[in-house]
């Protein structure tokens, strides 16, 4: 299908439960006030019929401060997520050494483990990412890889698998006007269109020169007007999904978010705890009260103050019933803490299981010994269990778009490589330390229960056959246990 036709409503209303639930993650993973507030401006009681925390209306009450405190434990999850899939850069290998040579440079200087790793966290907050090849011949001489969020893309769904998208923007205005760019991704083709309309309709598809951010490409499109044919038949964008299914729609193409358990309740009794927390410590405050005999009167309309400074007292006429007897009080309220702590930990540990972590990937639990990669991993169970989930859905589409970026490369820059769809592998998350490995190491060689090559490749195991080999090689000659060969050198008939 073409893009979209004159007046169409936007965004298209077969989405806009898709983005409603998008909106409300996105709200939890930036940690904006003003953006909770709005999502649960309608919505400000559970199903308990507790008010939310979030979701009190502050016009009730016009000028007193806003006392509520938001614990950023959405965006904590998130982050984790994406350190756990891309804390370490992956590997993209091809067989064609030249091929190899130009990915590895592709790799670098677009800087694609980065885009990556924001990628990742962005779909774990809202439920998948769009991964798009592009390019721009006035910025870089190559493909350039970038991310789409998923509130600002339609997709069209064959199989459950991608078969087209359009990506959309909102343009600068000056005016009630809203100016739209759309861009729709088919196999062989990208067509960009730019519409005139109001906040709930694309209105008038008018020239891409008629706004300055869309005038850049009519220059780089094709003779046969908005439209650009890229010159190979598979799709330049893909869906990565954080993780299936869609527990709330059951058959659904999109990923779920990592606070789709849901996990929003617990996130505002987070919140909750840790503002009345916070409301103890203000309410605790020591106050002394004392006698209007003891503050000092500034004249007229200005006031009297207490001076807790002041070292010698002139003996004032205060009847002993009065104040206690004391003159000054000093009062305090006891600060909840132990409670508190306990609730907010509790809360925590049962939040980040849900989203499908181990507690000790958040510091929770005795992180006091040093612990090996193995014992970490032990204790990591559950995280790695959710990694090596997320890995799966990650890798296809990772390994797509490098290749389309491969053969977009050699249509439009480099003419010479042979493409092929890169191997992705996905870095450990968990490195052993490297005072545990020596010991290990030392050990075996105790043992005499491992050769100089297997010490070598537990050492660098991303090193590869050649550079092992070297390495061994040189271990052997510095220790000298490097035997030549009877048979090779002629000591032997």
């Amino acid at each position: 299908m073409p893009l979209p036709d004159n007046g169409t409503p936007w965004p298209p209303p077969a989405l806009a439960r898709h983005y409603a639930e998008v909106r409300v993650d996105d709200a939890w993973y930036s940690g904006d006030r003003d953006k909770l507030a709005t999502v649960y401006r309608d919505a400000q009681r559970r199903r308990d019929g507790r008010r939310r925390l979030w979701g009190r209306d502050r016009a009730e009450q016009p000028g007193a401060p806003d006392h509520r405190l938001h614990i950023p434990l959405p965006g904590d999850i998130a982050t984790a997520s994406a350190d756990l899939l891309f804390s370490e850069p992956p590997e993209f290998t091809v067989d064609d050494t030249g091929t190899q040579d130009r990915l590895d440079e592709l790799a670098a200087a677009d800087g694609i483990a980065n885009t990556l790793l924001e990628a990742a966290e962005v779909a774990a907050a809202l439920g998948g990412v769009y991964l798009r090849v592009t390019w721009d011949r006035s910025l870089a001489g190559r493909p350039l890889l970038t991310t789409v969020h998923p509130d600002a893309a339609v997709p069209e769904w064959r199989w459950g698998r991608l078969a087209a998208v359009t990506f959309w923007r909102e343009l600068a205005a000056d005016s009630v006007t809203v100016w739209r760019h759309l861009e729709r991704h088919s196999p062989g083709r990208i067509e960009h269109g730019l519409y005139q309309g109001s906040a709930d309709s694309l209105g008038v598809r008018v020239p891409l020169t008629e706004h300055p951010e869309a005038a850049a490409l009519a220059d780089s499109l094709g003779p046969d007007g908005d439209a650009i044919e890229t010159g190979i038949d598979l799709l330049t964008a893909a869906y990565c999904p954080n993780i299936r299914p869609h527990r709330k729609h059951r058959g659904s193409p999109f990923g779920r978010s990592d606070y789709s358990a849901p996990l929003y309740d617990l996130f505002d009794a987070l919140d909750t705890t840790w503002t009345s927390w916070i409301r103890d410590l203000r309410l605790a405050r020591a106050r002394l009260l004392v006698p209007d005999g003891y503050l000092r009167d500034h004249g007229p309309g200005r006031g009297a103050s207490f001076d807790d400074d002041r070292e010698i007292w002139t003996l004032l006429n205060i009847p002993p019933t009065e104040q206690g007897g004391a003159g000054i009080t000093l009062n305090q309220f006891e600060i909840r803490v132990d409670e508190h702590e306990r609730t907010s930990t509790a809360i925590t540990r049962q939040a980040v299981m849900s989203a499908g972590y181990s507690a000790a990937t958040f510091g929770l639990g005795d992180q006091g010994a040093a612990l090996t990669a193995t014992e970490i991993k032990a204790r990591e169970r559950k995280s790695m269990i959710t990694r090596g989930k997320k890995v799966r859905y990650w890798a296809p589409p990772v390994a797509d778009m490098l290749y389309v970026l491969l053969l977009l490369d050699r249509t439009l820059f480099t003419p010479q490589i042979v493409p092929e769809r890169p191997h992705v592998s996905f870095g450990d998350s968990i490195t052993e330390d490297a005072s545990s490995l020596a010991q290990t190491l030392t050990l075996l060689q105790q043992a005499q229960a491992v050769s100089t090559e297997t010490k070598v490749r537990m050492l660098h195991p991303e090193w590869d056959e050649d550079a092992v080999r070297v390495e061994v090689d040189r271990v052997l000659a510095e220790t000298g246990q490097a035997v030549p060969d009877p048979m090779q050198v002629g000591l032997l008939p």
